[in-house]
């Protein structure tokens, strides 16, 4: 049931000390409001973070050749280390946890200018395998990608940019239509766009061996890109270390001459930026829960203080009838009210605040760098503000029996 005079004592005891009150009360808020405002900055750095890595699958390995530094079974040292088709077909169908895997070759740069209706035009050429749309996490947007019949047929197609496009056919289809690279002919059969931005949607891909047979007397390979499916850290060294084995074997160089291949282990990348974010979330919730034990200690200390001033009326109310019960209640009740409206006042600033800082960044198309879409879980920062609430009538408690254990005589004395 509600006491209207039980509620209006306390408002008129906290009106009479508006700046004890108001301190107590911002020290519940500071807690809350920080706790929010790291939260939402800790989500930012992470979502940035993240952001990063948008452009190629978080589960690759890329391997680039490069030169021995170690001499090996009679083979010298400083050899070069050379991939081609067998190198591609040997980690596809050798090792075992490969999922998407496809190769790179890269043109000469004499060969790389793009010439539409006698207009030349620099764009770059990537020479692939058809998995290469996964690895690089490619969006097709009209048409389609690269297939493995283009390989197998040696078919003259190309997949463009999107930026290609507004370039070179604006206000047009470009499906069908025919560009020539290094003199010869490549029917478009697709457009994509890229996350990775603006440099990956100026991009062409044609099939590798299209490219390997026209521009190369060889079939070279300049790198090979994989994906290791659901595979967890330990298990994606295990493939790495089987890849080094192989190629080892297979180019005769010491498996641990560091120098012969070099290995982007994306997996490993991701899971030391994650960690590194989880410590970052586990500092934030410690900071955060620290200042709002501050606000919480500050609750109890001014409790004690009013248990202190009001230490006479109390003698007075127990002696007139007032049960324990009733100024255990009224001590919890100003407890409960400074913290719960504090809290709630320090939730709601700290939300409103981040999506402030949000719908600027939005706006405004501000590059933040790092920092990227800051927010905060709700439920999360709710929970913490309704624990901080009860942890302020746990506060109040002890000045609570403290003055419930007050003898009537020795309050009136006092």
């Amino acid at each position: 049931m509600f006491d209207f005079d039980k509620w209006q004592e306390i408002f008129l005891s906290l009106s009479m000390h508006k700046l004890r009150t108001g301190l107590t009360a911002f020290g519940v808020f500071w807690g809350i409001f920080m706790l929010v405002l790291l939260l939402g900055a800790g989500n930012g750095l992470q979502n940035g973070a993240s952001y990063e890595f948008r452009d190629d699958a978080t589960n690759s390995l890329w391997i680039y050749p490069r030169r021995t530094s170690l001499a090996y079974k009679g083979m010298a040292s400083n050899r070069d280390v050379q991939f081609d088709n067998s190198d591609y077909d040997l980690l596809k169908n050798k090792v075992e946890g490969t999922e998407y895997i496809t190769g790179r070759f890269y043109l000469p740069t004499s060969y790389e200018k793009m010439v539409y209706k006698n207009f030349q035009y620099n764009f770059r050429v990537r020479c692939v395998h058809p998995d290469h749309k996964v690895l690089e996490n490619t969006l097709i947007n009209t048409g389609r990608f690269i297939n493995n019949f283009d390989l197998q047929k040696f078919r003259k197609v190309a997949v463009i940019g999107k930026l290609v496009v507004e370039e070179v056919f604006p206000n047009q289809n470009p499906i069908g239509k025919y560009i020539q690279i290094g003199g010869i002919s490549f029917q478009i059969v697709g457009v994509f766009s890229d996350t990775g931005g603006d440099d990956e949607m100026r991009m062409i891909y044609i099939p590798i061996t299209v490219a390997q047979r026209c521009f190369s007397t060889k079939s070279p390979v300049n790198q090979i890109m994989l994906t290791t499916g659901e595979a967890n850290l330990s298990e994606v060294m295990k493939i790495e270390q089987d890849i080094i084995n192989k190629l080892a074997e297979k180019h005769r160089f010491n498996p641990e001459d560091k120098q012969a291949l070099r290995i982007r282990n994306r997996v490993e990348h991701f899971e030391s930026i994650m960690n590194l974010f989880g410590m970052i979330s586990f500092f934030i919730w410690v900071v955060g829960i620290g200042s709002i034990i501050a606000g919480v200690i500050g609750v109890s200390n001014i409790m004690l203080i009013v248990v202190k001033d009001r230490t006479k009326e109390i003698g007075i109310r127990k002696a007139l009838g007032a049960s324990p019960g009733s100024i255990i209640s009224m001590i919890l009740q100003e407890s409960v009210l400074i913290t719960s409206v504090a809290g709630y006042l320090g939730m709601a600033m700290g939300i409103g605040l981040i999506h402030l800082i949000r719908n600027t960044i939005e706006t405004y198309n501000i590059d933040s760098g790092f920092f990227r879409d800051p927010h905060v879980n709700v439920p999360m920062v709710l929970t913490a503000t309704i624990v901080v609430v009860i942890a302020g009538a746990i506060a109040g408690l002890i000045p609570a029996l403290k003055a419930a254990r007050i003898s009537p005589v020795e309050a009136m004395r006092d």
